[in-house]
């Protein structure tokens, strides 16, 4: 089966400090004012007021970038913050020219690749809808056969004729997705701007996406930093690290491949200060859910076991050792646990192993917590001596479906989540 993606060593620079000013006049102002060393009248104003220049720097966001996709699958594209992922969807979108090397689609394509892309503010929902349509290639009856489908799926039946600038960024990214989702492109490519949904309707993303995938034969690009998502819905996935294509497999084995990179590692606990008199060192952290899989993200009220890899070569037979957890939200201490409050000390250590904490339910608000360890020998927390204690692990709770309401409500305030029953009794 031939290709409908095929990406041959595409790379985008930029340069910083460069601005491109549109106007061929602008451009010969500034030349001319360098040519008489004269300040650059349409400068950026720090480099005015400093005279630090970057224009000459270059910043490739990627580089070297190889990959084919087949029609109907469902390619995922993950990495770091400033890997280069959105700016390689922005490229393949035709919103930026590449620098270098040529990428060839077959089909229409449709992006979504921020809140509110290809909309005009100024117009309805309606009138957006039928322009994107438009700008796809699509006829007015061909729109029209599909477009209460698209309303009813947003969700914005009574805002339809609306200008769209009057629009919440939920409404925006709902009534977005749905027209690049039902408007049959052959080619969909969804940037990480469904996270501004809520879990209910990421949830409904997502189905759709599969059904457009294996039930119509749509081809699809999906960035997403939620690893679940990822290895559910992609067949196939590419790792992006440095602007560099590092991988390229399934998506099982390349979202492994980026947690183990992204756990806490030998390398960059010993960059870091920390306490501990170094006697044992914890070389790996990482999350895994009760069917062993690893996971970035934990679960509101869902298990979830940490697994503490260490290297205790300077320990001795004697010693007795503690293993305690605490987190931490915006220097509010939630919780502590050591070994010892179960009645559990670690004798005989192994010269490497691991230790594991099962946390039966992350009761926590959903949102972005920091983690901290503490390994303590011969005495309790207080009195012992600390044998490592590396920089806090920073971790986020995803939201679920936690009350068993089928809806995504009460997960917004607070630091815990509490379940309970409620009744009514009517006195007679």
């Amino acid at each position: 089966m031939k290709p409908i993606i095929k990406v041959e060593d595409l790379g985008k620079r930029y340069r910083l400090g460069v601005i491109n000013r549109g106007m061929l006049y602008k451009d010969i102002q500034s030349w001319w004012a360098r040519k008489r060393g004269k300040e650059d009248p349409h400068s950026p104003i720090r480099v005015a007021q400093t005279g630090a220049d970057t224009g000459g720097q270059e910043f490739w966001a990627f580089r070297n970038v190889n990959f084919e996709v087949k029609p109907g699958e469902i390619l995922g594209v993950i990495g770091r913050n400033g890997a280069g992922k959105s700016t390689l969807l922005k490229v393949l979108s035709q919103i930026t020219a590449p620098t270098e090397g040529q990428f060839k689609l077959k089909g229409r394509v449709a992006s979504l690749l921020e809140v509110g892309t290809g909309f005009h503010g100024e117009l309805t929902g309606r009138e957006n809808i039928y322009l994107n349509g438009a700008i796809l290639g699509m006829s007015r009856s061909e729109v029209r056969s599909c477009f209460d489908e698209i309303v009813e799926f947003a969700e914005i039946g009574q805002f339809v004729d609306t200008p769209v600038k009057r629009y919440s960024s939920g409404m925006y990214v709902r009534l977005a997705f749905s027209v690049a989702a039902h408007l049959q492109p052959d080619i969909l490519i969804v940037d990480e701007v469904l996270a501004v949904g809520d879990a209910a309707f990421q949830k409904k993303c997502l189905g759709r996406m599969d059904e457009a995938a294996f039930k119509e034969g749509r081809t699809i690009l999906f960035v997403s930093h939620n690893m679940a998502s990822v290895r559910s819905l992609c067949t196939r996935a590419i790792l992006l690290k440095g602007g560099k294509l590092v991988a390229d497999g399934s998506a099982p084995d390349i979202v492994d491949q980026y947690l183990d990179e992204g756990a806490l590692t030998a390398e960059n606990v010993a960059s870091a200060p920390h306490g501990g008199s170094g006697r044992l060192r914890i070389t790996g952290v990482h999350f895994e859910a009760d069917d062993g899989k690893r996971i970035e993200e934990l679960p509101a009220g869902e298990p979830v076991t940490i697994r503490i890899s260490f290297s205790a070569k300077d320990l001795k037979s004697s010693d007795v050792v503690i293993a305690g957890i605490g987190v931490v939200n915006n220097e509010d201490a939630l919780f502590n646990n050591y070994s010892s409050y179960s009645g559990i000390e670690f004798r005989h250590m192994p010269r490497e192993g691991s230790f594991t904490f099962r946390w039966p339910s992350v009761d926590l608000v959903p949102g972005s917590y920091a983690m901290v360890l503490r390994i303590v020998a011969n005495g309790n927390h207080h009195t012992g001596e600390v044998l490592d204690m590396p920089p806090p692990i920073m971790f986020h709770v995803a939201p679920t479906d936690f009350h068993g309401s089928g809806r995504n409500l009460g997960l917004d305030f607070g630091k815990v989540l509490v379940r309970g029953d409620w009744s009514l009794t009517k006195n007679s």
